[in-house]
């Protein structure tokens, strides 16, 4: 078993080793790598083994670490999450899935009452570096509890950390940060882009530090910010938008800790924004953005911000699915409705 190492940071794919992955494959790269590295780096989850889980993200995983390292639980989210907490507390670092964010909520009192608080509570004896990996959001014609995206609950809470990547090479680079943190985080994967595109993921370890956003498109006349599978949306309608429109589009990567400093300045320079995301309107996270634009950057302002979102709703059944989720179309109109003003 090879020895704990420190990473280098983000290398370039076009120096390195590196192979063309979707998002789930380099969540997968990303767990085996971590776990190659670090025998304290567990795996565990309902049908995570065997079945290598329900999107294959743990594909293989078994069969190279074996029982105890891959570990398939019960049927129970409050359980498995509660085992975590325990693992981290006594050194591991374990890794655990959630089917899918929908079904988080039996687990909500344990990351909320308990991995969060634990550095608190211990007033810094003990730390809870752990993982919860849940595939979130919408677009795959999913029945109902599967297609949330419920992140505010989460960002709302001290102690916890949100990650969310748009890219293969974020996937794994967020992934090894997380599992290296010293405190609980939250990552996201969106399903909508699991098998969307391909990207070029190194074959080494790397970390894409958490609470750093990344610019995916530069613009002079609004901003707009975004994450997960609404960033490949936000850069689309950029780009349809390109001549009549110059859209900055920054992906945030991490919800919380957010990258206030890059949000700001992005402001800063084109004076307009607009918050893209596919969670309900009311209390989400546009609002905490907005808020944050108000308090650092009112001067600078030339038009009230927008938000392209999804609905005070429970997520729809397919029938109305795409109607619900943010699409470019919409995104541009919201873009456009801004930058009128």
């Amino acid at each position: 078993m090879a020895s704990k190492q420190q990473p280098a940071t983000a290398p370039d794919p076009a120096d390195v080793s590196s192979e063309s992955l979707t998002l789930v494959q380099a969540v997968r790269d990303g767990l085996a790598t971590e776990m190659a590295i670090d025998e304290d780096v567990l795996m565990m989850g309902e049908d995570v083994g065997k079945n290598g889980g329900v999107f294959r993200a743990t594909e293989g995983l078994y069969d190279e670490f074996g029982e105890h390292r891959v570990i398939d639980t019960p049927l129970a989210e409050s359980g498995i999450v509660g085992t975590a907490i325990g693992m981290a507390a006594y050194g591991l670092r374990p890794v655990a899935e959630m089917q899918f964010m929908g079904f988080i909520y039996p687990a909500f009192d344990q990351i909320v009452s308990h991995a969060a608080r634990l550095r608190n509570r211990s007033r810094g004896r003990f730390t809870c570096p752990m993982v919860i990996r849940a595939p979130y959001g919408g677009g795959i014609r999913a029945p109902e509890h599967h297609s949330e995206s419920t992140e505010a609950f989460f960002v709302h809470q001290p102690g916890l950390k949100v990650a969310v990547p748009s890219t293969p090479y974020d996937a794994k680079g967020l992934l090894t940060s997380a599992i290296r943190d010293p405190d609980p985080v939250l990552f996201l994967e969106p399903k909508l882009i699991y098998r969307a595109f391909r990207g070029d993921v190194p074959d080494e370890s790397y970390e894409i530090p958490l609470g750093e956003a990344a610019v995916r498109r530069e613009g002079e006349d609004v901003t707009a910010y975004c994450w997960g599978a609404m960033a490949h949306r936000t850069v689309e309608a950029a780009d349809n938008l390109a001549g009549e429109i110059d859209v900055e589009v920054v992906d945030l990567r991490s919800l919380s800790p957010l990258d206030r400093e890059t949000i700001v300045e992005s402001f800063e320079k084109t004076g307009r924004a607009v918050v893209v995301h596919e969670a309900p309107k009311t209390g989400g996270l546009a609002g905490e953005i907005t808020a944050t634009l108000q308090e650092e950057s009112l001067l600078y302002q030339e038009a009230p911000i927008g938000r392209v979102t999804g609905f005070d709703t429970p997520f729809p059944l397919y029938a109305l699915e795409d109607y619900y989720l943010p699409e470019p179309t919409r995104i541009e109109e919201g873009i456009r409705e801004t930058v009128g003003f």
